[in-house]
């Protein structure tokens, strides 16, 4: 048994690795690196030191036991760390490009009035048993409710509904001085982007959203809304964002956030008071057309909150032609990158692989985690989607579309016999006599039903 375990443990692994190697082939994985400044320095080549970094979590090893320890490698631990420590690398170009081909990819597999999204949210990049770390700031933990040592990390991410890939992040530190742990330790050229990307990490988070969103719409990558969690819910983001596409949000009752509504300026709660509810247990509760500070319409639906009882969730959009179902149906779609957060923290080591000190390589570990996530994306489709098999997929398809009601009837009662069988929970001869029954049952409805057909043609035709 221990033979035939090993055995297919093996091949799961090469099997793995072909995905892999077919994926960097396909997608063209080093010519994005080179394009990007991700160019050879030691004699290996950037697209090996990125593949044996990126299958790291597939082989369920960290960067120490897979590069440092690792004796079989065809280069040194100071390789690895030199190539993801290199302040000239372009990495948020290199993901944005590398995203863009795969949305390509799923665009040809969605229908064009299917929405596609563009979700906005952080999470925590957790560091708190460092102390050396540039940039570590203090933050606060909103799931926690504590403060730690670590970054914030703002993520902008691409839905279809069916498929989430992450295409911009910024690991933010702490705007405040007073916070910070660490300050810059690294001496830049001004013109790099190591130097740029530290200075987007010491401004406030909120600033970057529209550069995150005109950067994916200059790739080619089209969406139809934005979606945002309600830390975001201000009216000068609103309005911001809203000129390049529709906002929809969770509201955020906070006494400096004021709608108008009759004449009046009123809080988000407060608003809520003052309109007229749906009768009965109505998941939707109301809705209302109002005005922010920034001079902009926005509609707000009010939902019932299915973890609290008696307390409900305002929706906000700026989009004020959408119905209440639509808003809420498509604000659902943000869930998605909750997912990719749970799965990049847990399987795909976004925290626990490597405890590097540098920003920059901070930077392009985390490009690489999140390619992991493009990769798992990819395959997920092309095992989900059957038009991923392309002609394939038509010719299965007429096949289907070639077979008789009788003939795939009696392939459904086929296979639920031979479950019967193996349970023996009956015999052969009922289970034969069971099946001629339903049958003959089947083609005398086929047939009454073809002679009603042919009777009302004679009586049209007369």
């Amino acid at each position: 048994m221990d033979h035939t375990k090993q055995y297919r443990d093996q091949q799961e692994a090469k099997q793995l690795q072909n995905r892999i190697s077919s994926f960097m082939k396909d997608f063209k994985v080093g010519t994005l690196l080179h394009a990007n400044g991700i160019r050879k320095l030691r004699g290996v080549s950037p697209l090996t030191l990125f593949t044996v970094i990126f299958s790291l979590p597939f082989e369920g090893v960290n960067f120490s036991q897979g590069i440092v320890r690792n004796p079989n490698l065809g280069f040194k631990k100071d390789a690895a760390y030199d190539f993801l420590k290199n302040p000239k690398h372009n990495w948020r170009k290199f993901m944005l490009s590398l995203a863009a081909i795969v949305v390509r990819f799923f665009d040809a597999l969605t229908s064009e009035g299917r929405e596609k999204v563009l979700i906005f949210d952080d999470s925590t990049y957790d560091r708190s048993r460092s102390k050396m770390v540039e940039l570590l700031a203090w933050i606060y933990d909103h799931n926690s409710g504590r403060n730690l040592k670590g970054f914030k990390l703002l993520t902008l991410g691409w839905s279809d509904g069916n498929s989430f890939l992450p295409l911009d992040f910024i690991l933010c530190s702490s705007a405040n001085e007073e916070t910070r742990v660490q300050g810059i330790t690294k001496e830049l050229d001004k013109r790099s982007c190591g130097y740029k990307r530290r200075v987007e990490a010491l401004v406030k988070s909120t600033v970057h959203l529209e550069a995150m969103v005109k950067r994916a719409i200059s790739f080619g990558l089209r969406a139809d809304y934005i979606l945002m969690d309600s830390w975001f819910c201000f009216p000068s983001i609103l309005a911001a964002l809203g000129k390049h596409l529709p906002v929809i949000c969770m509201g955020k009752d906070m006494p400096t956030i004021l709608y108008r509504h009759k004449g009046k300026w009123v809080r988000l709660s407060k608003l809520y008071s003052l309109l007229r509810k749906r009768p009965g247990k109505a998941k939707i509760l109301t809705s209302v057309v109002v005005e922010t500070r920034e001079g902009q319409q926005v509609k707000i639906v009010f939902v019932r909150n299915r973890n609290k009882k008696r307390q409900w969730l305002g929706i906000v959009s700026t989009d004020t032609e959408l119905s209440d179902e639509e808003i809420v149906r498509i604000y659902g779609k943000r869930w998605d990158i909750e997912v990719f957060f749970k799965m990049m923290k847990h399987y795909l080591n976004l925290e626990r692989e490597t405890q590097l000190r540098d920003y920059d390589g901070m930077i392009a570990h985390i490009t690489i985690a999140m390619s992991r996530y493009i990769f798992l994306a990819f395959e997920q489709r092309c095992h989900d989607d059957p038009r991923t098999l392309g002609s394939l997929f038509f010719a299965c398809s007429d096949e289907m579309k070639d077979l008789s009601l009788v003939e795939a009837l009696q392939r459904i009662l086929s296979l639920a016999m031979d479950k019967i069988r193996s349970a023996g929970i009956v015999t052969e001869d009922v289970v034969l006599a069971l099946v001629d029954s339903i049958m003959n049952t089947a083609i005398d409805m086929l047939q009454t039903g073809q002679r009603l057909l042919q009777n009302n043609s004679v009586i049209t035709t007369n």
